[in-house]
């Protein structure tokens, strides 16, 4: 369950930091979306191996 949430957490503070304008806000905002990415792509994968 924490794995499925992870990334839906690491998306929204991203996009929520983007709101903010500051360099430092900037990057780690970058990072939070990738992780995001990342992890709702490998839960696709793992899904679609496991046939469901």
């Amino acid at each position: 369950m924490t794995a499925q949430i992870t990334p839906l957490v690491a998306l929204i503070a991203g996009i929520l930091i983007l709101l903010v304008p500051r360099l430092l806000n900037y990057i780690v905002a970058i990072y939070l979306i990738i992780v995001g990415i990342t992890g709702f792509t490998q839960a696709s994968d793992l899904l679609y191996r496991l046939g469901g």
